[in-house]
Order: C-alpha cells, then structure tokens, then sequence
C-alpha cells in the first residue's frame, strides 16, 4: 500500500507540472522573452523555468500563488541568464542581424509606418531602465494587479505604484508629440 501512495504523488507532482506548463506556459515565455529580448533564448528559459518548478514543488508552501511564484522563478531565472556572458554576447549578435535586416527591407509606406509605431512602443519598452520595464510589462501584459506585482518581484506595494507612475511617464516622453495629438 505503501508504494501505492507513493505512485499517486508521483503522478500528481507530473500532473501539477502538466497543468502548470498548459496554464502558465505562454506567460512564462513572454515574461522570459521581456527580459532577454531573444525567442530562442526565452524558450530556453521557460524551460528551466518548468524544470525548477518541478525540482522545487516540494517546497511551494502556498505562501503565494502558483502563478506568483511561477513568475518569480521566470523573473529570477531571465535575470540569471542575461548575467551570464554567451547570452550578452548573442544577443549583441542578434540585435545587430535584426538591424541590417530590417534596414534592407522595403515594403508600402503605410505598411511601414504602422509596424514601425508598434515596432518603436516595444522598442522604447525595452530601451527602460529593467525596474520599469518588469512593473510595465507585468502590469499591462501580464494584468497582474499591483500586490501581485510586489509578490512577484519581493518589493514593496509602493515601490511598485512609484515605478510603473515613473514608467508611464518614461514611455510617454519618448512618444513623438504627434501621436499625443492625433489619439
């Protein structure tokens, strides 16, 4: 009987993880790829991620929420990967491709006009400082709600309000006085 049990919690431990990857998996790519700016390198993320998750499950403690601390781990885990020196240097790498390719091509100007105003929001999203760009990210795409926010990075609630207001503000300033005009 013994075994028994210890059977079942093996197969519910792959079966949270399962849900877990259903559930949370596309979040956690997104997170991972708002850090490292990179597909590849945020599909490797997410991988460790799940990986972590499931070495780690025993001591979840439901402190948090599951997707809290799922969040956490894929904050924590991008945060590793850019200190590490392969992954500055591809990415350099990759920026500087992304650049040659993009100053070749040439498509129909309102074509390109319109991809290049979505093109230049992500871009100035990502030219922000990391401590805006994260309660950014995780505020308006990931619709985490500020305490979540705080959970998430381990700051204070306040700390969360001052850096997506400076943010905001941030974001604002770097958006051509036109478009303020025209929306």
């Amino acid at each position: 009987m013994n075994d028994d049990h210890a059977y079942e919690f093996i197969t519910s431990k792959e079966d949270l993880l399962e849900n877990a990857m259903n559930k949370y998996g596309k979040e956690v790519l997104y997170i991972a790829y708002s850090y490292v700016k990179d597909h590849s390198l945020a599909e490797d993320v997410a991988q460790e991620v799940f990986v972590k998750f499931y070495q780690r499950m025993d001591s979840f403690r439901g402190d948090a929420s599951l997707k809290t601390w799922i969040i956490r781990i894929t904050i924590n885990q991008s945060k590793d990967h850019l200190k590490k020196w392969e992954t500055r240097k591809l990415l350099f790498t990759n920026k500087l491709s992304e650049f040659i390719q993009e100053s070749l091509r040439n498509g129909p100007e309102s074509q390109a006009i319109h991809k290049e105003a979505g093109r230049e929001l992500h871009s100035n999203l990502f030219s922000l400082p990391i401590k805006y760009r994260e309660v950014l990210f995780l505020y308006y795409y990931e619709e985490l709600k500020i305490s979540e926010i705080a959970e998430c990075l381990q700051i204070n609630i306040n700390t969360v309000k001052t850096r997506l207001k400076a943010g905001k503000e941030k974001l604002q300033k770097m958006v051509p006085k036109e478009v303020h005009q025209d929306g």
